[in-house]
């Protein structure tokens, strides 16, 4: 692209980031939105990448070279309800304090996480336009469900991973001109990231792979009050009928209501089995996705498995209700969070034959889409001033 000329005004999009999964989602759209001559990025960091208990991923962020404008502190030490109402609390009067400070064109959010709620709120008072990435899709086992679908109605331009997400966000009343397929952005690093190969992935991790490996991470049901430390244990104890030649390689859950609780749950089963349980807290994208190239399945309820691994041809066990609803390929095995049905759903990944399965999330490109959208965008004062587009029906 040409230089932007000395005196026009670059567009400020300020992107915000919250936790180590919607960063790695975001990487290659910070990568090209800063590339761009003609698009001052802010990035503001927030939520888990600031806690050490999470892995203090906002070193990761500074090592990829990426300048953070401001830094939100947000979460409390506590995953009660009323710890994670105080968080967000906490974030709106921090994202206010750093919109006033930056004044961006525009705001660009991922996901459904009650941090992205806490800037979207921000935003909604500032008379700032907000971008969303992923709306219009569901998980029913989880109150992200319902905030991913007020983010949608605060949003005013809608970046969407599929066609039947798209549908949902114009039922929502959405301005359809402002509905845009563009993919999951995760997939773009199958496109430009060289994975490591599984020696440098051993070295990488301390630790070698097994014969047969698992790559597992189960994060909180929010919907569903004292169900998740059962539902994780019943995980456990499937994964304790595995032979000693499957390593188990797990990743922490969020910082959801409950989290912790997992946590050390999880650090007291994987302590007696530290042979074969390897319990990180941040694998960081690099080496996440090349343990997900190597691995002979992807378990628990993240929507990593349902995202990247068909990418990789790798089977998901997908337990309980977390992710209910989403828009699944083949590679998928859907099951109870049950001891049994999690054993028969393990037995049934491993033998699957994923080879043509194809990822419904898109091509690998989405980030050249949502950059080019952001540099087309009308006016703010177009986009502020939202009408609610009926569909009408048949029954109307």
């Amino acid at each position: 692209m040409n230089e932007v000329r000395r005196n026009e005004v670059r567009r400020k999009v300020a992107v915000v980031t919250g936790s180590r999964a919607e960063y790695g989602l975001l990487y290659w759209v910070l990568h090209d939105l800063r590339a761009e001559p003609d698009i001052e990025l802010q990035l503001i960091v927030t939520g888990m990448h600031l806690a050490p208990e999470f892995g203090l991923t906002v070193k990761e962020i500074e090592r990829d070279g990426f300048a953070i404008a401001r830094r939100v502190e947000m979460l409390l030490s506590s995953d009660t309800p009323g710890g994670v109402a105080k968080s967000i609390g906490l974030g709106v009067m921090g994202m206010s304090d750093a919109l006033e400070q930056l004044r961006p064109d525009v705001v660009l959010v991922l996901g459904d996480r009650f941090e992205i709620l806490a800037a979207a709120q921000a935003c909604l008072v500032h008379n700032i336009p907000l971008a969303h990435i992923a709306g219009g899709d569901t998980t029913e086992g989880a109150f992200d469900e319902s905030i991913r679908h007020a983010i949608t109605k605060m949003a005013h331009v809608h970046f969407v991973t599929n066609e039947l997400s798209a549908r949902r966000v114009r039922q929502l009343g959405e301005d359809p001109r402002h509905v845009h397929v563009v993919g999951n952005p995760g997939l773009d690093h199958l496109k430009r990231l060289t994975l490591l190969d599984r020696a440098a992935l051993a070295e990488s991790l301390g630790a070698p792979l097994a014969k047969r490996n698992l790559l597992i991470t189960f994060h909180p049901v929010t919907l569903e009050p004292g169900e998740s430390e059962r539902q994780f244990g019943e995980l456990l104890a499937a994964l304790d009928t595995l032979g000693d030649d499957t390593a188990l390689w797990f990743t922490r859950p969020n910082a959801d209501t409950g989290g912790r609780a997992l946590s050390a749950a999880l650090d007291a089963w994987a302590t007696p089995r530290a042979g074969r349980a390897h319990v990180h807290s941040s694998l960081g994208q690099l080496r996440y996705l090349s343990l997900m190239a190597q691995v002979d399945a992807v378990v628990g309820n993240s929507s990593s498995g349902l995202y990247e691994a068909p990418s990789f041809r790798v089977p998901t066990v997908n337990i309980g209700d977390r992710q209910r609803g989403r828009l699944s390929s083949a590679s998928v095995i859907d099951c109870a969070p049950d001891q049994a049905a999690i054993e028969r759903a393990i037995t049934q990944a491993l033998a699957l034959d994923c080879s043509a399965v194809v990822n419904p999330y898109g091509d690998g490109h989405t980030s050249a889409r949502i950059v080019a959208a952001l540099q087309a965008l009308p006016a703010r004062a177009e986009l502020l001033k939202k009408h609610f587009h009926l569909i009408e029906t048949a029954h109307a």
